[in-house]
């Protein structure tokens, strides 16, 4: 028969079936199932044996209307057909599956269907986590403020838009990145993150569009970048307001006409991509003090999310709280039954310059220390039991006495006027010299990011 040709090395091809992570079947001819990968046997709960030359339409029960006149379909096009289906397998257990069919052909011109069936499961089960968490996956929040969040990120997953998320170090800015990716058309393609501010220029420009062999020195083969493997996906660029105004440039083409030259190369890439930033940096004061170009921030602003800070939403402080002290009590494998009233007064009365990132920090150190079933004032990490305003000094975290249920001694001496004007300027120059980075700024200064912060505030600098 014509097909017996394209069928000889079968067994080689379901081999190297085996190794693709989702369930395939190949059919010939006739339509009857020639082969099978080991994670379609899993799904199906049948042996290849057991249905080799059975009619697939018999095995693969989809809910894509008939089988049969859709597999015929594609085999006499030659045009794929793939969308989201129902199977149901040998215990009559339905599995939601992502189902591409296509068809192959050699070049005797025999034929043969190749079906992929995707296993969704897990993708159902978060987006119903995430609609059950007000569609925002494990981005918690029951205050008004986030409330109107998520509604907004249910509108912007709808739409291919450029998106630019605003609001503190903290907040949750990737989290919602993320989740608008994947409640998106584009959820099934690759979601890429690119920090602008943790590369230099040079590199950075490699790292987000790729170079050519021999493009500098070091460039010993091609890289294709951050912007290809993201094609057909999402780009998330945090930290957009430390861009450089040259990459700036290139990426405000990249937006307008999908495409731009790798670095070293003469040859146009084009991209599908869609683009979400992201910065803790009012751009428009960038814009006005010229260190952010116009013309970008309007074609990344397209759509606008701004994430309140902790602080201004109204009860999710306690709903964080027992959130992550029962994530970090499970990883720990301890069983944990919430604050001791003393433990929870100062957590909730806290300013979390951090958001939610230091939040969780200070559960998780909290866990950690904790040798109860309860979390104790003691457990707590010193800088959390400041009164709001003061300024904590971690060196003198080192000398906290553990198992004490006591707060800290604090030093509340005040600082003469001239010390005050050279610490101020020791902050100003820092800033300086890293570009207003204050990851940069504050490991320049040997402080914690969160000491500077206050400090910044202290002088009316943040």
């Amino acid at each position: 028969m014509k097909h017996a040709s394209f069928l000889k090395n079968q067994t080689i091809m379901v081999e190297l079936l085996n190794a693709i992570p989702h369930g395939i079947a190949l059919l010939d001819a006739n339509l009857c199932i020639a082969g099978m990968n080991r994670f379609l046997e899993a799904m199906l709960g049948y042996t290849t044996e057991e249905v080799r030359g059975v009619y697939g339409d018999f095995i693969l029960r989809t809910s894509l209307g008939s089988n049969d006149q859709v597999v015929r379909t594609v085999m006499e096009t030659g045009q794929s057909v793939s969308q989201d289906s129902t199977l149901i397998n040998k215990a009559r257990k339905k599995i939601p599956v992502g189902c591409t069919i296509s068809r192959l052909e050699d070049a005797t011109g025999a034929r043969a269907v190749l079906i992929v069936l995707e296993d969704m499961s897990a993708l159902q089960e978060a987006r119903a986590a995430c609609k059950h968490a007000d569609a925002a996956g494990d981005i918690l929040g029951h205050s008004p403020q986030m409330k109107e969040v998520f509604a907004m990120m249910s509108v912007l997953a709808k739409t291919d838009a450029s998106v630019l998320i605003t609001g503190e170090t903290g907040t949750g800015k990737d989290k919602i990145a993320e989740q608008l990716h994947t409640l998106s058309s584009r959820g099934r393609q690759p979601f890429i993150k690119v920090n602008c501010g943790a590369l230099p220029e040079a590199l950075l420009e490699s790292e987000l569009f790729g170079h050519v062999k021999g493009a500098f020195t070091g460039a010993v083969k091609e890289h294709k970048g951050m912007f290809r493997l993201a094609d057909k996906g999402t780009i998330f660029l945090t930290e957009i307001g430390d861009l450089s105004l040259p990459l700036q440039v290139k990426l405000l083409s990249v937006l307008d006409d999908h495409e731009f030259y790798p670095v070293g190369s003469s040859k146009k890439v084009s991209v599908d991509v869609r683009v979400i930033a992201a910065t803790h940096k009012p751009l428009r004061a960038e814009v006005r003090r010229g260190t952010f170009r116009e013309d970008l921030f309007y074609r990344l602003n397209v759509l606008h999310l701004h994430v309140p800070p902790l602080r201004e939403r109204e009860g999710d402080v306690r709903l964080l709280l027992d959130h992550f002290l029962q994530f970090f009590a499970q990883r720990l494998g301890k069983n944990m039954a919430g604050f001791t009233p003393k433990a929870l007064e100062p957590l909730v009365h806290f300013s979390y310059p951090g958001n939610v990132r230091e939040l969780r920090n200070i559960v998780e150190y909290a866990v950690n220390m904790s040798r109860g079933e309860r979390v104790t004032f003691k457990d707590l990490p010193p800088y959390a039991l400041q009164p709001v305003g003061a300024d904590f000094d971690e060196s003198e975290e080192d000398k906290t006495t553990l198992g004490s249920d006591t707060a800290p001694p604090l030093q509340h001496e005040k600082p003469l006027a001239g010390w005050a004007q050279v610490e101020r300027d020791r902050l100003l120059d820092a800033l300086s010299k890293t570009g207003g980075n204050r990851s940069e700024a504050a490991a320049l200064l040997g402080c914690g990011r969160t000491t500077l912060w206050r400090k910044m505030k202290k002088y009316d600098l943040a």
